[in-house]
């Protein structure tokens, strides 16, 4: 079992980042070459800006290669409980810019060429109790009717066709979508560079300083400036961002990925070929890979540690998550097992904009595969002076009470839907 992940160790590595010492003046500094910092400076280079990505390990080291694979639209919420927190028209934009975000995907890969089996299969939100169908019901119901009629509600009867296991009925988002994440952040590097974007890997920025005309950027690898800053960190934001990094809590999600599956298999327990996701607080999510391994993962620990140690334990967990949902592959070999950091903020809503002079797109919680590099995009054109479709513009951003790095409540937070999930 390796313990790295499934996307990074089956994709081409970016070649493209430059050596040595770096140096110089740039319109905009973009720190994380994730899919947001990408997306960022990407736009940004197209407009003829000058742009440098500051990454602190590799391309797509971060949350951009250490998800599930999902491109689900919709959002993280019940759209009604959306509603009920940011207002029927904010709501609205928001579910709106998941849409939209996929389109722009599938989009520019194909514009591209990219070869990351990008595929529109549709999301089944299943009800893991019979009472939980009741409300995956009600929120179908508003969602179908006020802003995404490509939906349907789907009964048990239903979801012989699709899975094979047993649930009580579904919702279908049928403009969900699933691709290789490795193949794509090379692919969007690529794009980048191609374009002039100048990327550095190994380049923590360890040192921020605003001047009154322009930021200084300290690395490793040297001092560069940039009348622009984006900050594109997510759950891995440094201290020296301390503003970012008291809003957001990293938290740990963690991912197995079976051996490749025999065509029965394969046909045992996902004849529908969709992303999933059950209905529990602690819940599970699983789709198959492009070589027809079950890309199964979860919240199989609460914690804001992913290394080796905590990665082996997690995927014990989740192995037997696995087995219980698809008793026909009890003692399957599980080939990967790897964790990463999700950036979760207190309302789960993703937060981008502007503050003391910095730009910033990041807050996913879990649903940033699909968004990231579309907020790029997104806040690239608002620094453009084009029309702001930042569709989280100015929403309130409070510090998390008692955080300021390590979420240190996370395990009592975890108690606290365990209960949940036993008494709902």
């Amino acid at each position: 079992m390796k313990l790295v992940s499934y996307w990074q160790d089956t994709a081409p590595r970016f070649s493209g980042a430059i050596d040595g010492a770096i140096e110089g003046h740039f319109d905009a500094g973009v720190i994380g070459g994730g899919f947001t910092g990408l997306g960022t400076a990407l736009q940004l280079a197209k407009a003829g800006l000058s742009v440098i990505v500051l990454e602190a390990q590799h391309i797509g080291w971060g949350a951009s290669g250490r998800n599930g694979g999902h491109l689900n639209n919709g959002l993280a919420h019940s759209f009604t409980a959306a509603k009920a927190n940011l207002g029927r028209e904010r709501a609205i934009a928001l579910y709106k810019a998941f849409d939209d975000s996929i389109d722009t995907l599938e989009s520019f890969i194909a514009e591209e060429g990219i070869d990351c089996n990008f595929r529109r299969a549709g999301k089944l939100k299943l009800a893991s109790k019979p009472k939980h169908f009741a409300a995956i019901a009600a929120n179908f119901e508003a969602v179908h009717k006020e802003v995404d009629a490509e939906t349907a509600l789907l009964t048990t009867s239903e979801l012989k066709d699709e899975i094979g296991a047993p649930f009580h009925g579904a919702m279908l988002s049928k403009k969900s979508a699933m691709m290789h994440m490795g193949r794509f952040a090379k692919g969007l590097a690529d794009a980048a560079q191609r374009r002039g974007v100048v990327i550095v890997e190994d380049a923590s920025v360890t040192e921020h300083v605003r001047g009154d005309q322009k930021h200084r950027l300290t690395t490793a690898k040297g001092t560069v400036t940039a009348d622009k800053v984006i900050v594109a960190t997510g759950a891995y934001t440094t201290p020296n961002l301390s503003f970012f990094r008291r809003r957001i809590m990293p938290i740990g999600s963690f991912i197995i990925a079976t051996r490749p599956l025999t065509e029965v298999e394969v046909g045992s327990i996902m004849p529908g070929n969709r992303t999933c996701v059950n209905s529990m607080n602690i819940g599970n999510y699983w789709r198959l890979s492009p070589d027809n391994r079950l890309i199964f993962g979860g919240r199989a620990r609460f914690s804001a540690t992913s290394n080796q140690n905590s990665d082996i334990k997690s995927g014990a967990v989740l192995r037997e998550s696995l087995r219980l949902l698809f008793p026909q592959l009890a003692g399957v070999e599980i080939d990967y097992c790897w964790g990463g950091l999700v950036d979760v903020t207190a309302d789960r809503f993703p937060r981008a904009g502007y503050h003391d002079g910095v730009w910033y797109a990041m807050g996913y919680s879990g649903h940033g595969a699909q968004l990231a590099m579309h907020m790029g995009m997104t806040i690239a054109d608002t620094i453009l002076g084009r029309p702001d479709r930042n569709p989280v513009k100015d929403l309130e951003w409070p510090a998390v009470p008692g955080h300021f790095g390590k979420p240190w409540f996370l395990p009592i937070v975890g108690s606290y839907y365990r209960l949940l999930d036993r008494i709902s």
